[in-house]
């Protein structure tokens, strides 16, 4: 990573998407993990306040060991409203990075949050897949919102995917997903009715849903099987039911975000789990300081609520690959202009 010292790169969610690529998405999430493991980070911390129809939160973190040995910081601030797209015609995420230079304070860059909270939210579920998924060739989607388009492409860098089946109340919004992800992709995309449709052919589930009641249960999913967790982001929502929690190996992206807004929030409050019954964080087994899956036929779930470390990791990233070829515009946010 270079800086010039001369001002902040602005870089809108466009620029994000010419610089940053899914496969080097998920070594950088995968490198940051790592890092996390052996004390290379400055650690994650969120903020987060509801408000009618939404809420916002501020998650930060920081590589004490960026690209070119320059320590970074990033913090974030998303706007999420759920009702957004079918209300008013806006995305549910909208927010902005900013990204400093963590040995002088300089705001290395400010960039548009869509973007990246979509690509490291995804890629973050293919690191855990390439440790702790089996290499089944399907996937199901429940919700099929952005995100979830994202998730399926992060997959198929890393398992050999050839059908995905999709899930969503809306079915048109299925339809469409189905249609988009075959021709984008060349798989097998169909639609399915309900869980139950899905449940004997899955080896690896993705739940991306507002939902603030479980919907996915044990009775869906079977030995083997590999859960991502990813839509329950704050206290209020829930996708997966305790009891499955509770009989399955669990791996937190950060435990004690997990155990207090993740889907392990709700396991933990109905007393059918402990802080300590989970098996990892995944920045230990990608390390592999602990064990991920430990037989075949188990079942591992996991708990994703999203970590600012992925974005510093993703931010850091489309900043070096902007510098690099020029995209995005400079500013000057700390200069004094004239007053007459």
């Amino acid at each position: 990573m270079t800086a010039s010292g001369d001002g902040t790169l602005v870089l809108t969610r466009d620029d994000v998407g010419r610089v940053l690529r899914m496969p080097d998405c998920i070594e950088a999430v995968e490198r940051a993990f790592a890092r996390q493991a052996g004390g290379e980070t400055i650690p994650s911390d969120v903020l987060g306040r509801a408000v009618a129809g939404g809420g916002f939160h501020v998650k930060s973190a920081g590589l004490l060991n960026a690209a070119d040995g320059r320590p970074v910081f990033a913090a974030k601030v998303n706007a999420n409203f759920p009702g957004n797209p079918d209300r008013c015609g806006l995305p549910t995420i909208q927010g902005v990075i900013a990204l400093f230079d963590a040995s002088d304070g300089r705001v290395l860059a400010l960039l548009d949050s869509i973007e990246i909270t979509s690509l490291r939210t995804a890629a973050a579920t293919a690191v855990a897949a390439k440790y702790l998924a089996p290499d089944n060739p399907t996937v199901t989607i429940c919700g099929c919102g952005a995100q979830s388009r994202d998730q399926v492409r992060a997959l198929t860098c890393v398992r050999s995917v050839n059908r995905v089946m999709a899930l969503d109340p809306d079915a048109q919004r299925a339809r469409g997903f189905a249609e988009d992800m075959a021709a984008e992709l060349g798989l097998e995309v169909r639609v399915v009715a309900g869980l139950n449709a899905a449940a004997g052919e899955t080896g690896i589930w993705v739940t991306c849903t507002p939902a603030r009641r479980w919907y996915l249960g044990r009775a869906h999913v079977a030995a083997g099987a590999f859960v991502a967790a990813v839509g329950a982001d704050s206290p209020e929502k829930q996708e997966i039911e305790p009891e499955l929690l509770a009989g399955s190996a669990v791996v937190a992206d950060v435990l004690e975000q997990c155990a207090t807004m993740g889907d392990l929030h709700h396991a933990i409050h109905a007393g059918l789990m402990r802080r300590g019954d989970v098996r990892a964080e995944l920045a230990d087994v990608v390390s592999g300081k602990r064990a991920g899956r430990t037989a075949p036929d188990e079942i591992v779930v996991f708990d994703s609520t999203g970590t600012a470390l992925q974005d510093v990791a993703a931010a850091a990233l489309a900043y070096e690959r902007a510098q690099s070829s020029g995209v995005g515009l400079t500013v000057r946010l700390g200069q004094r202009g004239r007053h007459g």
